[in-house]
């Protein structure tokens, strides 16, 4: 049983791709037979993943029966390889709101040979309330040797990174409320764009605060890399978020869907998405938490550390072996 593993084609950054990848690196290491299949030679493919697997062309893949083709949610024509050699598909779902965007119309996901995993519990969630299905969750995991934290951060300057591409114009409408609402308080913007993965974790361990400005997301990354380089997060969940995180005290928005139990507590400021106002008023708490210092700022970077024990690479890894242990006894 060899394993592909379909690389949709993508022309920059992608956190979806190199997970993608990184599931390939950890079978690899595993020693389990497995392959990259590129539909376009010249797409990103990310540097950071050691022991990358082969790599297949799309016009030269040959799927036999026994063979596992694992094709991430938005791309279900690229099923049909598959599909016709009757191996195992399965559909990756790391996006709930891409999971039923490219079905060709009469054609629905009950109707097709093909089996999922989440990529988190909000998202298990989500396709078991559309299509009926329970289906196995595989997290990603975080390069813990790369985002660590710093061991001191002054406060001199309040700190804040942001990623520019996750809705640009929301995020112009949080630092305007805010700078509206406090005028007098100095605060540092960084942004994080066109970096590498070590130059993103230099600037989270340089700031104290992220504003998360993504959504939808399935189990969002650079949440969970901000979380283990010591920072506080704020903004946006995109639903799948949720997954893991929790809100500190004085948090206004609470989730109508369920919650799983976790160990770790607080880890950030929550707000629904697209809610500027409150995610503006979250930043605020954040920055008055870290300006007072103290017993609750030293509990939510704990929650934070907490949080990234399980969303590790060795965790994901252990996740992997689960899985592909079940799919070779037949399961």
């Amino acid at each position: 049983m060899k394993t592909y593993i379909f690389i949709p084609p993508v022309k920059s950054t992608a956190g979806g791709i190199t997970v993608l990848c990184r599931i390939g690196s950890i079978l690899k290491s595993q020693g389990r037979d497995v392959a990259l299949v590129l539909r376009d030679a010249a797409s990103w493919m990310p540097e950071s993943v050691e022991q990358m697997p082969g790599i297949v062309l799309w016009e030269s893949l040959e799927l036999e029966k026994d063979d596992i083709w694992l094709v991430p949610e938005g791309w279900v024509n690229s099923l049909a390889p598959g599909l016709k050699a009757e191996a195992r598909c399965i559909s990756y779902c790391q996006n709930w709101a891409y999971f039923f965007s490219s079905l060709p119309e009469g054609v629905h996901w009950n109707s097709l040979p093909v089996s999922f995993i989440a990529v988190s519990e909000p998202v298990n969630w989500f396709m078991e309330q559309t299509i009926g299905k329970t289906s196995p969750i595989l997290r990603p995991g975080i390069d813990t040797s790369n985002f660590y934290p710093a061991e001191k951060k002054s406060t001199d300057i309040i700190r804040i990174a942001y990623m520019p591409r996750k809705n640009k114009a929301l995020v112009k409408q949080i630092k305007s409320i805010f700078a509206a609402r406090n005028p007098d308080l100095q605060v540092q913007w960084v942004e994080i764009s066109g970096m590498t993965s070590v130059q993103v974790a230099e600037s989270f361990r340089s700031c104290h605060i992220f504003l998360v400005s993504g959504f939808p997301e399935g189990c969002p990354l650079p949440p969970l890399e901000a979380l283990s380089c010591g920072c506080i997060p704020v903004g946006f969940s995109g639903f799948g978020g949720w997954d893991y995180m929790r809100q500190l005290d004085g948090a206004s928005f609470r989730p109508w869907w369920p919650v799983r139990e976790v160990e770790w507590g607080g880890n950030g400021y929550w707000s629904a998405d697209a809610d500027v106002l409150d995610a503006a008023l979250n930043l605020e708490k954040a920055v008055k938490l870290w300006l007072e210092g103290g017993p609750t700022l030293d509990r939510a970077l704990n929650a934070g550390q907490q949080t990234i024990r399980s969303y590790t690479l060795e965790a994901q890894a252990k996740s992997v072996d689960a899985l592909w242990t079940e799919y070779e006894s037949g399961k």
